[in-house]
């Protein structure tokens, strides 16, 4: 396989597209005012999972085609779990711009919907501060944004690891 194809700038477009769908969802459910609502939190849930899937696909799709048409399993893991890191990583660092520039106290208001949110499910005063004060050590931090980022990469391999046993094509199983 001399000719094999660039890996790299699949992962760079692919992880772009899906960071960049990933940022517009939310500044619409931001605009709309659904970005602390349980409707607004299922439709990016749903969004990132969408993305999550059918990126990795796409882009083991693109490389398989302009590689003629072979793949490999580790190949497609590469490439998946790269446009999955890639795709978090934007939206991290708009997560970052959004709660320091554009909604400064965003943190204090998932706080209080989430306060409420535990009163109304029967929860302690004293349980609902526990469970508060534990997220918030890890909302907004470094480490927070480092276990997001292994958490998706995770995701990202299972769902290329997936895919990639799927779409596998080698040399070897021409023989």
């Amino acid at each position: 396989m001399e000719n094999q194809a660039n890996s790299k700038n699949i992962i760079l477009n692919y992880g772009l597209y899906y960071g960049l769908i990933v940022v517009f969802t939310n500044l619409l459910l931001y605009a709309a005012a659904m970005h602390l609502t349980t409707t607004g939190g299922l439709i990016n849930i749903g969004v990132l999972a969408v993305c999550l899937i059918l990126f990795p696909i796409i882009g083991n799709s693109k490389f398989k085609k302009s590689n003629g048409g072979f793949l490999s399993w580790g190949q497609a893991v590469k490439i998946g779990v790269g446009i999955v890191l890639m795709g978090t990583l934007i939206n991290v660092i708009y997560v970052r711009v959004f709660s320091t520039l554009i909604e400064p106290d965003f943190y204090t208001q998932v706080a209080e919907v989430q306060t409420q949110a535990y009163l109304e499910r029967g929860l302690t005063e004293e349980q609902t501060e526990a469970q508060v004060a534990m997220q918030s050590k890890f909302q907004g931090t470094i480490i927070g944004d480092s276990l997001g980022l292994l958490l998706f990469a995770f995701l990202g391999f299972v769902s290329s690891a997936i895919a990639g046993a799927i779409m596998k094509r080698t040399e070897e199983d021409n023989y």
